[in-house]
């Protein structure tokens, strides 16, 4: 199991959290999602490590940015 947290701006509310949450959930490997709304935090449990490109790509799919 890998872990791995992620900054994501211009999320605002719950809405915006599960839109990010959904959309890294389709990425192949991963468990388990966790969004902390008030930071930005994203925390990514997968099988093995993921390409930061990947993550990024879902990020910027539900409208948002990976910093």
């Amino acid at each position: 199991m890998s872990d791995s947290t992620y900054t994501v701006t211009g999320m605002t509310c719950g809405h915006c959290a599960r839109s990010v949450e959904e959309e890294i959930r389709g990425i192949d490997g991963v468990t388990g999602v966790a969004v902390d709304l008030a930071t930005g935090a994203v925390t990514v449990r997968s099988a093995a490590a993921l390409a930061v490109e990947d993550v990024r790509g879902a990020v910027e799919e539900a409208g948002y940015r990976l910093t």
